[in-house]
């Protein structure tokens, strides 16, 4: 299984002839996709540090791919452990109203004052600031506990990270103790969170307000949000990455695509791509011809401007920028938005022939 289990895949990348243009959004691939459970830190949690690998991803990917060939294939997400009832928890390093409430943790201004005034890292864009409300997203990396409000220590650990595409730092009001029938209601203290995302963040990501804990109510102040401005990394035996408009719509040569949800990882198209390539040519047409995929093209699959997962579609031949023209769609009331859309091409070419 994916380790880290942040990452839950779709069944159903079509292995046939190539399809005909348009490449719209398969929404049935999109509606039967797993979706990851882990959305954010474990209620509790202090510390989770980023465990994705790239390489074991895409290799998970590709296996992914050939089994889905003849059968399809489910993933299982590890469940997570729980704190012992009343058990003393890590010590919180933020600033505490006098009122030991919800209410006078979301009214303290120097929450607001912090997150107001702290600097925006080299490298990354202002998502959003001072909200009352944490990032809750598919692409959960990990998380850390700081000793301060501290963009530019978040921003480090956010670039430590494979992956990592934007951070989320904020003040949550958390129990002195694991609440439990013999203490529901313990005092609180305030723990300063930096939390790691595979995709980039959006104001409208940010929607986890907290929850209750027995009859602790855990709450969030001075929500910042930041995302990091560059490209997809490069992969083995491609060329690229080629930054596009919006999607590949190509008048031929398309032979299907993949949707992964969970992280934006351009390496699990690459897999898809060479793993749908070794299929065919262990299984070629009476003439010798296999279908050979030798370009894909790789975006951010956002709905409503929430970020959703990785989006692969995949080529026997190379496109051009000028053919990148799918930049969303609407379904009902929702829109479906293409981001992050770049180009890889396979180097040498292969000629789809034995």
């Amino acid at each position: 299984m994916r380790s880290t289990c942040l990452l839950a895949a779709l069944a159903g990348l079509a292995y046939a002839a190539p399809k005909p243009s348009p490449q719209f959004i398969n929404f049935e691939e999109f509606d039967s996709a797993e979706i990851p459970e882990v959305t954010g830190p474990a209620p509790g949690a202090v510390d989770e540090p980023v465990a994705y690998s790239e390489p074991v991803a895409k290799a998970e990917a590709a296996a992914e791919v050939t089994q889905e060939l003849s059968s399809s294939a489910k993933r299982s997400l590890v469940a997570r452990g729980v704190n012992d009832p009343c058990s003393p928890q890590p010590e919180g390093y933020g600033p505490k109203p006098a009122e030991d409430t919800a209410a006078a943790f979301l009214a303290f201004e120097t929450f607001s004052e912090m997150a107001n005034s702290a600097p925006t890292p080299q490298g990354y864009t202002l998502s959003f600031s001072n909200k009352q409300a944490s990032v809750s997203l598919n692409s959960y990396l990990g998380l850390y506990t700081l000793k301060s409000y501290d963009t530019i220590k978040c921003q480090q650990l956010c670039d430590a990270a494979n992956l990592c595409s934007g951070f989320n730092i904020y003040y949550e009001r958390n129990p002195t103790l694991a609440p439990a029938e013999a203490c529901p209601k313990p005092s609180s203290l305030t723990n300063i969170k930096c939390t790691l995302w595979g995709s980039p963040i959006t104001p409208e990501s940010a929607k986890n307000k907290g929850q209750y804990r027995r009859d602790f109510q855990v709450v969030i102040a001075g929500s910042n949000g930041y995302t990091k401005n560059n490209p997809p990394e490069a992969q083995a035996g491609f060329t690229g990455p080629v930054a596009l408009g919006g999607a590949i719509n190509a008048p031929n040569s398309y032979i299907g695509q993949k949707y992964f949800a969970g992280v934006y990882d351009a390496g699990l198209c690459a897999g898809a791509c060479q793993a749908n390539t070794a299929y065919n040519r262990r299984h070629p047409r009476a003439d010798g011809t296999y279908d050979a995929c030798n370009f894909y093209n790789v975006y951010l699959l956002s709905k409503n401007n929430q970020p959703e997962g990785t989006y692969c579609s995949l080529y026997t031949k190379a496109w051009e920028k000028r053919y990148s023209t799918n930049f969303g769609q609407y379904r009902g009331s929702d829109y479906y938005s293409v981001s992050s859309s770049y180009a890889y091409t396979l180097a040498p070419l292969d000629p789809g022939r034995i």
